[in-house]
Formats: C-alpha cells, sequence, structure tokens
C-alpha cells in the first residue's frame, strides 16, 4: 500500500499510509495530515489514491506545492517523488502496481470535445443495475453528447482518466467487484444520474449516465465473446 514519509531537515517525522482514497493535507486540525506551520495553508493540498496510482492537487494554496523541485497543480505521483511544502518533505512510496502510462487518459479537450463548452443538461434517474461481476465482461462508455457523440470507448485497463485538465477530471478504476468513478481535479465534482457525487468512489451500475466537463456518456457492461 502507498505510503509518506514526512521529513523536515532531513528529520523523519513520521510515516503514514495512504488507506483513503483522498488524504488531505493542511494546516487546520480537519486535515489528515496536519501540518503547523504558518508556510502551509489552511487546506494546502490533495492526494487521491485509486489501487496503486495517486494524484496529488494543490488546492490553491498561498506558497504553492512541489514535486522534486517543480510547482505543480496536478500530478501524478511515482515512487520516490518527493513534495515539497514550505520547509517540510513528503516522500511517495509505491508498492507497485501498473504504471498508469499503461492506462488510459481520454482528455474531452482533444479527442472527445465538449460541444463548444456548452453544459449539458442534468440526466434523468436511471434504474440500478447489478456492476459487472464476471471476468469476462468488460466496462464501456458511450459518449451522448458534444462533437464525438456515438463513440465507445472501452474500459479496458485498471484506470482510465476522463475530463479536461485544469476544468475538470475524474478516473474510471477497474476492480474486481466492478467500475468505480472517483472526482480528482475541479470544483465541479462528477453527475451521476442527475446527481453530483462526493469525493468517495462511486460503483458504477449498467445504464448510469455520467456528466464530465459538459459530456455526457452512458456507462455499460459487455461480455467478451
Amino acid at each position: 500500500m502507498p505510503r509518506l514519509i514526512l521529513s523536515m531537515d532531513g528529520l523523519v517525522l513520521k510515516e503514514m499510509v495512504l488507506e483513503k482514497e483522498r488524504t488531505t493535507i493542511g494546516r487546520k486540525p480537519h486535515n489528515d495530515i496536519q501540518i503547523d506551520n504558518l508556510a502551509i495553508s489552511g487546506d494546502h493540498a490533495a492526494i487521491v489514491t485509486i489501487l496503486n496510482d495517486a494524484f496529488l492537487e494543490d488546492m490553491n494554496s498561498t506558497n504553492g506545492t512541489y514535486v522534486n523541485g517543480q510547482p505543480v497543480k496536478k500530478h501524478v505521483l511515482q515512487s520516490n517523488d518527493v513534495i515539497e511544502l514550505g520547509k517540510y518533505r513528503l516522500k511517495y512510496i509505491s508498492d507497485g502496481g501498473a504504471p498508469l502510462a499503461a492506462d488510459q487518459d481520454v482528455s474531452f479537450s482533444q479527442s472527445i470535445g465538449t460541444d463548444n463548452g456548452r453544459q449539458a443538461a442534468a440526466a434523468p434517474e436511471a434504474p440500478p443495475a447489478p456492476a459487472p461481476a464476471s471476468s469476462s465482461a468488460v466496462g464501456m462508455i458511450q459518449i451522448l453528447s458534444g462533437t464525438h457523440a456515438g463513440r465507445t470507448l472501452e474500459l479496458s485497463k485498471s484506470l482510465t482518466t476522463l475530463g479536461k485538465p485544469g476544468t475538470q477530471v475524474a478516473v474510471i478504476t477497474r476492480r474486481p467487484h466492478g467500475y468505480f468513478i472517483t472526482h480528482v481535479e475541479g470544483t465541479v465534482f462528477p453527475v451521476v444520474n442527475g446527481r453530483s457525487l462526493d469525493a468517495q468512489a462511486h460503483r458504477l451500475n449498467d445504464n448510469d449516465i455520467i456528466e464530465i466537463a459538459g459530456v455526457k456518456m452512458e456507462f455499460f457492461s459487455q461480455n467478451r465473446a
């Protein structure tokens, strides 16, 4: 399981396992990792952990978030990356797993489009259906709006990134007991069947209608021959 090693001036202060899907970092007491230092914003950064992948997002902090000396707003963490928050360092250690580069990354701004930025209307409620349980079933996404309406994406990889970087990004992960969607970036959360999600992973069912970055799409499962 991925973990963080917190240090300052070369002195290790503590080690934390990333057990939650969303781990917050900041000066305020409600954060999962509280760093009581004026250089750290109240809500400084967050790490979303999905399977063996982790996404770091700066939460509009005053002094910024750095990874390996470079300022970042959103960053896919690799093992041994060093997150810098003022004088504090958080070293990210991963236990391995498939690298993100081997998975799918679909940007609506380039490959799907956002229908000239027009927001789609809220989708009607769809009756819930069981998520795919068979190993022969694969999740599919059909685009319902935008310039690429009608296009179908096969969710064959363990993790698929969807959205528009800088605006709204979500990931769909393939797990043994189904497919789950999780918010990663942006102030607006994905909408499923007309309802806005929260920071937790949401299990997808057949015929769920998803809206991300103004694009409406439908999730369904399909058995392989």
